[in-house]
């Protein structure tokens, strides 16, 4: 048998090393269910859509934790923490379950909540409520979004690969005329992207409708067009946990400046993400995938999401009992 140097050996240590840590680092799903339903008229993160009354973060929990995802943070209201914790728990999913609480109140030292302030503060800000129990790379969802098991599959391979970095951010996008109501305005981030598909820059839309010509989104301004295949953020995002301490201190420019003179202005993931693209302090890889989204944004737009649900149910894309 021939030798093995000491050189060849240590380097073939090492990469064990490395595999043995990827194979041991699982990243964090972080649910965003916080939000009011006011468009809704219902807590639609809890809505029943599947056959035993899933509601669509069951499906996105199911499809994460087959992605590889090892542990699920749920950010929710206090107001209704009872009933959600209830029936959304490590023994039910079988994987690591924490919560965290988002309100007015939860603002850094030293800061007030504005007088006549009463929305939230905005996604970013949920976002940084999870601050403290997360310490690996971590994807960010909305409770109410349907995003595809294959969206999972590509965000969770990515942020395997970000183990250890900094700046190494992604994001699932989806086409625009995918993700519009029949019933009403949506907000979406719409996105434009290089060569590389690297994001270039994300602007939050909150008012787009479709037209006769295809959608457009209004502003103080007036009416603008947009393509129906644009790229639009549907908030997957991924993250390494570098993105925390960023938020922290964007959160506190927000507080100093817009919120100021706007008590309805939000803190957005997408301008968190903007600006640090724009410092050279994150590049962010667009992920692509065959995934379909759909979503719940009026009562209106449930029953649609029910038959789609049904269809790949039928498909065997899941079972029949998620859990």
């Amino acid at each position: 048998m021939k030798p093995v140097c000491a050189t060849h050996a240590l380097r073939i240590l090492g990469e064990m090393k490395k595999l043995l840590k990827v194979i041991k680092m699982k990243p964090t799903l972080l649910v965003l269910a916080a939000g009011m339903g006011s468009r809704y008229g219902a807590l639609k993160q809890m809505d029943g859509v599947g056959p035993n009354n899933e509601a669509i973060l069951d499906y996105s929990i199911y499809d994460a934790k087959r992605a590889g995802f090892g542990k699920v943070v749920f950010v929710i209201r206090k107001d209704f923490a009872e009933a959600f914790e209830k029936v959304n728990s490590s023994a039910k999913f079988g994987i690591p379950v924490e919560y965290v609480y988002q309100g007015l109140e939860c603002l850094p030292k030293g800061y007030t909540v504005p007088e006549g302030r009463v929305k939230p503060w905005g996604t970013g800000h949920a976002v940084l409520m999870a601050a403290n129990v997360i310490k690996e790379p971590f994807a960010v969802i909305n409770a109410d979004d349907f995003y595809g098991k294959e969206a999972f599959e590509v965000m969770a391979k990515y942020l395997v690969e970000c183990e250890g970095k900094k700046g190494a951010y992604s994001m699932v996008a989806y086409k625009l005329q995918n993700t519009l109501s029949d019933f009403g305005t949506v907000s979406r981030g719409v996105c434009t992207s290089n060569r590389c598909n690297y994001l270039q820059t994300i602007v939050e839309r909150t008012s787009i409708a479709k037209t006769a010509e295809g959608a457009a989104y209004t502003d103080e301004t007036g009416e603008h067009p947009l393509p129906l295949d644009t790229l639009v953020s549907m908030n997957f995002f991924g993250f390494t946990p570098d993105f925390l301490g960023y938020l922290e201190d964007g959160f506190k420019t927000f507080l100093d400046g817009p919120a100021q003179t706007n008590i309805k202005a939000e803190f957005y993931i997408p301008l968190m993400v903007n600006n640090l693209i724009n410092d050279k302090k994150a590049k962010l890889k667009v992920l692509s995938s065959d995934a379909v989204w759909f979503g719940v944004t009026y009562k209106e737009d449930k029953p649609d999401v029910v038959k789609k649900i049904q269809n790949l149910i039928d498909k065997g894309v899941y079972p029949k009992n998620l859990w």
